[in-house]
């Protein structure tokens, strides 16, 4: 599923700013940009997001803004820079060499000026407060478009009903017609005189039969009703609704492959139509 999520959380010395963006996937995708200074909190980030978000193509984006520029200031060892300058003058005194620009020199000596590396414990929660706030509006995000699937998936699956009904109110002439169709076949071929009447109706049952497609309309009344309930729980049910989908497929399938008729092959093509966008849309569904 797709889902945006914003969040910020600041004090008086930095504010931080997490974005979270996905697309759909079948698994979680996680590609995260932070700043040097929070490195430390990727391992915790990506435990957080594997519980919190579940699935997708997602991209967690950090930025830090320090609204008070002597928060991120670095650190001058002054101790150590007085020794490199003694050194570098005194070294420069014995070479003769009185124009280097000693100063600059020592300040670029290792160790000289340093830099925070991590956040303090303060700044590390601030980061978290973030994190959740952009997570709580991602799920909201994702709420919202879950909605908008279950309705577009629950009324799909109400128009096979429908359409399931315009079967059977077909339905109800197709036999007599496939009779009638028959024996006319049969008067025209050979002729009724020449026909065993007995083993004719035999054949003609045994046929028929085989047309039958009570079944078939009990089992997919079955499934669409197994569907809105298991669409309208709780729970995550994404792989369950794409089995109970597949099961809707093979009764339409049968269903067409029986009707002998073209009226019913006509509703049975707009069924399959629908169902193939309830399984695209289930590609977006947990």
């Amino acid at each position: 599923m797709t889902g945006y999520g914003i969040g910020h959380a600041e004090n008086p010395s930095v504010k931080y700013t997490v974005e979270i963006k996905s697309l759909n996937s079948k698994f979680l995708e996680l590609n995260l940009r932070l700043p040097k200074v929070v490195s430390d909190k990727e391992l915790q980030l990506r435990s957080a997001c594997s519980k919190l978000i579940e699935r997708g193509k997602v991209s967690l984006n950090i930025s830090t803004e320090y609204l008070d520029q002597t928060a991120k200031a670095a650190t001058i060892n002054a101790e150590l820079l007085k020794a490199y300058y003694k050194q570098l003058q005194d070294i420069a005194f014995q070479l003769g060499d009185t124009k280097a620009n000693m100063f600059e020199l020592a300040l670029n000596m290792p160790e000289v000026i340093s830099h925070d590396e991590q956040i303090n414990q303060e700044e590390g929660a601030l980061l978290l407060s973030a994190f959740h706030s952009a997570v709580e509006q991602f799920a909201e995000f994702r709420k919202h478009e879950g909605e908008v699937l279950r309705q577009d998936l629950e009324n799909r699956v109400n128009l096979i009903l429908a359409y399931l009904h315009e079967v059977e109110s077909v339905e109800s002439s197709r036999i007599p017609l496939i009779r009638e169709r028959i024996n006319q076949y049969m008067d025209d071929a050979v002729g009724r005189e020449n026909v065993d009447m007995n083993r004719f109706e035999q054949e003609i049952v045994f046929y028929i039969e085989k047309l039958d497609i009570t079944e078939e309309k009990v089992r997919l009344r079955s499934h669409c009703t197994y569907f809105i309930e298991a669409v309208n729980s709780e729970s995550s049910n994404g792989k369950k609704l794409g089995f109970i989908s597949q099961e809707m497929g093979r009764e339409i399938n049968t269903l067409g492959s029986k009707a002998n008729n073209a009226v019913i092959q006509q509703i049975v093509v707009k069924m399959k139509d629908e169902l193939e966008k309830i399984k695209e849309q289930l590609l977006n569904v947990l």
